[in-house]
C-alpha cells in the first residue's frame, strides 16, 4: 500500500471514528422533561426523579431526565397538552385528563367502582386496562408506563357532616371532571373547578367551603391549615398515570422503551407503597392538630350517586364498569 492510500485509509478511519463519536456525545445528551402538578415532598416527585437517575443508568448516560414538579412548568392542563405539543416529554398525571381525548378511560373515575387501593393496583394490570390505554395510545400516540395509587379521596371542610344530606348547598372545589363533580351533585352540593395550585388560596379566602384530596394530598398541600373538618367519603379511590409523549416513545428502540417501561412500574411500586402507608399514620395526625375527622354514612352516598349519576349518563360503558367491579 502506498503512503498516499495508507494516509488516506487512516483520515478515513479517524473520521468514521468522529462521526460515531460525535453520535454517542449526542445520544449522551439527549434532555428530556418530566412535568407534574405535585410537591417535591411527595413520593410522586421523589419516586420521578429516582426513575430519572435509573433510566439514565441503565440507558448508560443516553438520557438526560430533569423532572419539573409543583406546577413549573404549567397546569395539569397545560401539561397534559404538552404532550401532543411537544412542550414535554413525561408526565405524572391523572388519566381523568387522558379521558377528555379518550373518554373510555374515565370509568376508572366513576364514584366508589374501587373497593381499595388492592383494587386499583390490580386493575391496573388488567386486561380491560390495556385495552384502555391501547385505545388511548392509538388515539394520542401517547403511551401509558405505569399506574400509581394517589389515595381514596375524602371530603375537608369548615363544617362538619356525616351522610350525603349533610353535603348540600356546600360550595366546594373538584377537578373540571364529571366523575369528580358527580358525588357532591348527587348530594345537592355546588361543587367548583379551581386549578390544583390555587386551592389553598381559594379555602383561604372563602372562594369555596371545601374541597376533596386523598389524605396525603392534604397533608402536602398544607390544606389542613384552612380547613376545621376531614369528613372520610373515600368516594374516588384515585391514582395517577405516567405517560411518555408520542415524540419521544417513537424514536425510543425496543430496548429502551424496555428500560423506561420497567423503571416506571418499579417507581409506580414504590410510591404506591408510601402512599398507603402514610394513609394509615394521617388519621392520628391530623387529630393531634386539632382537626376533626369523622366516619360518614358510606352508604348514602353511594345511594345517591347510583341514583342521580349513573355510569351510562357520565357516559362510560357499563361492561367496563361491571368488568372493574369484579377484579379481584
Amino acid at each position: 500500500m502506498s503512503k498516499r492510500m495508507m494516509m488516506k485509509w487512516a483520515l478515513g478511519a479517524m473520521a468514521t471514528a468522529c462521526a460515531m463519536g460525535a453520535t454517542g456525545m449526542a445520544q449522551a445528551q439527549t434532555k428530556l422533561k418530566w412535568a407534574h402538578v405535585y410537591e417535591t415532598s411527595e413520593p410522586y416527585h421523589t419516586e420521578s426523579v429516582w426513575a430519572a437517575e435509573e433510566i439514565k443508568k441503565r440507558t448508560g448516560g443516553r438520557y438526560e431526565i430533569q423532572v419539573f414538579p409543583a406546577s413549573t412548568l404549567g397546569k395539569e392542563t397545560d401539561i397534559n397538552q404538552g404532550l401532543t405539543l411537544g412542550t414535554v416529554d413525561m408526565i405524572i398525571s391523572g388519566p381523568s385528563f387522558a379521558a377528555r381525548s379518550y373518554p373510555r378511560i374515565g370509568v376508572a373515575y366513576y364514584p366508589f367502582i374501587f373497593r381499595d387501593a388492592d383494587h386499583l393496583i390490580a386493575y391496573s394490570k388488567s386486561a380491560v386496562f390495556k385495552e384502555m390505554i391501547d385505545g388511548y395510545r392509538a388515539k394520542t400516540g401517547i403511551q401509558t408506563l405505569a399506574y400509581t395509587y394517589y389515595g381514596a379521596r375524602h371530603t375537608t371542610a369548615q363544617k362538619a357532616f356525616t351522610d350525603c344530606a349533610g353535603m348540600k348547598g356546600l360550595k366546594i372545589r373538584v377537578p373540571d371532571v364529571p366523575a369528580y363533580r358527580a358525588t357532591p351533585e348527587a348530594c345537592g352540593a355546588n361543587p367548583t373547578p379551581i386549578a390544583f395550585a390555587e386551592v389553598y388560596l381559594a379555602l383561604q379566602n372563602g372562594t369555596v367551603d371545601a374541597q376533596e384530596n386523598p389524605l396525603t394530598t392534604i397533608e402536602a398541600k398544607k390544606f389542613y391549615e384552612v380547613q376545621k373538618h376531614i369528613m372520610l367519603t373515600g368516594h374516588i379511590v384515585d391514582g395517577l398515570t405516567t405517560q411518555v409523549a408520542p415524540h419521544v416513545w417513537n424514536k425510543l428502540s425496543d430496548a429502551d422503551k424496555k428500560v423506561f417501561t420497567d423503571v416506571a412500574l418499579e417507581a409506580a411500586a414504590r410510591a404506591t407503597n408510601q402512599i398507603k402507608k402514610r394513609e394509615a399514620e394521617l388519621i392520628d395526625e391530623f387529630k393531634k392538630k386539632g382537626l376533626g375527622v369523622h366516619a360518614i354514612n358510606r352508604q348514602s352516598f353511594v345511594d345517591a350517586v347510583l341514583k342521580a349519576k349513573t355510569v351510562e349518563s357520565l357516559g362510560y360503558d357499563k361492561k367496563d364498569y361491571d368488568r372493574i367491579v369484579a377484579i379481584k
